[in-house]
């Protein structure tokens, strides 16, 4: 049993599409063992993308993450973070497969719908940034 990180953001949030994303995720064998509704200040959102300091779009991400409010789940099940970057597609909803979450849903590469962790350590991280062990069921 692995777990994973996963965040609707607030575009997925704004085009109310939240359960048609969490059914997705269902439906490929992924269990929510902790959701919820949080609003990131920019600093939270600075501090959550700390390793993209450098890179150019991080201060374009993190005033995106920090409009709106977003969901956090933590997703379980066999091979999580595989399965979910599958059902989550490429970054780039124009490379993402069809019927992938970015390839349905996506505007553009920054704003993609959704965040997954992309190895077991970032799942970790990032999973206790959002929740305590009391939180995740």
């Amino acid at each position: 049993m692995q777990r994973t990180l996963s965040i609707i953001k607030p575009d997925g949030v704004k085009k109310n599409i939240i359960g048609e994303i969490i059914s997705r995720f269902e439906k490929n064998g992924l269990r929510i063992a902790a959701i919820k509704k949080v609003f990131l200040s920019k600093e939270d959102a600075k501090r959550f993308y700390i390793v993209h300091k450098e890179r150019p779009f991080y201060d374009s991400l993190t005033d995106f993450m920090s409009e709106g409010p977003i969901i956090v789940m933590v997703l379980e099940g066999e091979d999580a973070i595989i399965k979910n970057r599958d059902i989550m597609g490429a970054t780039n909803p124009a490379n993402a497969l069809p019927g992938t979450i970015r390839r349905d849903f996506a505007q553009d590469v920054e704003r993609n719908i959704v965040h997954g962790s992309d190895s077991p350590e970032t799942a970790k991280t990032e999973i206790a940034f959002f929740f305590s062990e009391l939180e995740i069921l």
